[in-house]
């Protein structure tokens, strides 16, 4: 079969920068997991969780685990997401694998709290690093996007029913609490991957409805030089007057977490009552936005 995407983009590839950030994404990750998981057992989610619980059991070697077990996950993610993407990856994996084998020193701490919230956060943090730097250190997301083409659930869904049973397994070798920290590792990993990934400046759905909206459709587009959007719409229907209804324009504009918080002040002193609600997205493009750099 032909492969359908383009060969190998060379020059993103060596990219010095993104070279730089998989480097620090593969030593954050490193220290996690050397100086806080390995040495106490503790599990993070994906195939780096799989690959400490069957180090645990078989005693094979981690970094020979962590290849082998996402090899076939790279695979996915040639046909899903490109050739450049899957050796980057790679290069990605055999980095950490490397780091994991030739880089020692002592376990930081034992406390099993510690370990949970700074090993996850590093952890996270490493891997935040590697997607900007245009790679993945663990295969279990690609999995999770293949999976929900075939049953229709989310991405964030399938890899909490992945990672769920991960766990189960890990409080049946580790005991219950070690699996429960285990858990707490996860979740601190995620939000730390969440915002060096997207940083603050994530883009953000503000919707406002109100009755001033002619002077705040000038506002976030004169002054604040963002594109907006109306949605038609009708604004009423109050349990002591739902008769009573008016035409509405629903303003819809794309800003980022930085200058969310500036643009809703400035919209309250137009109009105290105005109705304004947020919808986190994950991916904004075209329209007017600003520029940011692409990793």
């Amino acid at each position: 079969m032909k492969d359908e995407h383009p060969p190998i983009d060379w020059k993103d590839l060596l990219n010095p920068k993104n070279i730089l950030l998989n480097l620090i994404g593969v030593s954050f990750m490193t220290l996690a997991l050397k100086g806080f998981m390995i040495p106490n057992k503790f599990l993070d989610g994906g195939v780096t969780g799989i690959s400490i619980l069957l180090h645990e059991i078989t005693h094979i070697s981690f970094a020979w685990l962590v290849i082998i077990i996402n090899l076939p996950f790279l695979f996915l993610g040639k046909k899903l997401l490109g050739n450049t993407f899957a050796l980057h990856s790679l290069l990605t994996v055999l980095l950490l694998a490397l780091g994991v084998t030739f880089v020692h020193f002592e376990a930081v701490t034992s406390d099993p709290l510690l370990i949970a919230l700074f090993g996850g956060c590093l952890i996270g943090i490493g891997m935040g690093f590697c997607i900007r730097g245009g790679s993945a250190a663990d295969g279990f997301e690609i999995l999770a996007v293949l999976t929900t083409k075939k049953i229709g659930l989310n991405v964030s869904e399938v890899i909490f029913a992945m990672n769920t049973l991960l766990f189960l397994v890990a409080a049946w070798y580790f005991g219950m609490t070690t699996a429960l920290y285990s858990i707490v590792t996860y979740f601190a990993a995620i939000k730390s991957l969440d915002y060096v990934a997207n940083g603050l400046e994530q883009y953000t759905a503000l919707n406002i409805i109100s009755g001033n909206s002619e002077l705040i459709k000038s506002l976030i587009v004169n002054k604040f030089k963002k594109g907006i959007t109306i949605v038609k719409g009708e604004r009423g229907y109050l349990p002591k007057s739902f008769d009573v209804k008016h035409d509405c324009d629903i303003i819809v504009t794309i800003v980022t977490r930085l200058e969310l918080l500036r643009i809703k002040q400035d919209i309250l002193k137009i109009d105290p009552y105005a109705f304004m609600y947020i919808q986190y997205i994950k991916e904004a493009n075209g329209g007017i936005l600003r520029n940011r750099k692409k990793h």
